[in-house]
């Protein structure tokens, strides 16, 4: 269905301070790799605020989470930006910056195009796949479902 795109969120604890020189090397690299995203063919939006990117955004209490969210025309888009482009070097690093999470920490769902996902739909997404387990409302990567699944899934409450 051309007129669905697909929202994702990804959250993640860093092990420091934004501005510690543990985080130096990721803080670094957040201009080059999102100018990597926003030119990614798919690419549609991401959350940001006033540094271009979104680590100064606070949705969570816990001042150590931050959140990346973004839109891509398909899941295809998505997948090549984060393990086909010079993001996966990034990903390879994480361990260097961010905790381990025991919970899903990243999750996928469909949207109207022209929907603008905010943090809390992202958050409430993200939640429904650590309570429920993947579906067509919030999946992951390995989740093979579509935009026509999404839009005859009743959620649970």
């Amino acid at each position: 269905m051309s007129n669905y795109h697909l929202s994702q969120v990804n959250i993640a604890k860093m092990l420091a301070p934004i501005d510690s020189p543990v985080m130096a090397d990721f803080v670094k690299d957040l201009d080059r790799i999102n100018a990597i995203a926003d030119n990614s063919t798919g690419f549609v939006w991401r959350l940001k605020g006033e540094e271009n990117d979104a680590t100064a955004l606070r949705v969570f209490e816990d001042n150590f989470l931050i959140i990346n969210m973004s839109v891509w025309e398909s899941k295809e888009a998505l997948f090549n930006f984060t393990y086909a482009s010079q993001h996966a070097g990034v990903m390879k690093r994480k361990k260097e910056w961010f905790h381990n999470m025991s919970d899903m920490h990243m999750c996928l769902w469909y949207t109207k195009e022209g929907h603008v996902p905010t943090p809390e739909e992202a958050k409430e997404r993200l939640q429904y796949l650590n309570d429920h387990g993947e579906s067509p409302y919030a999946f992951s990567f390995k989740g093979q479902f579509t935009a026509e699944d999404a839009l005859v899934y009743s959620p649970k409450n």
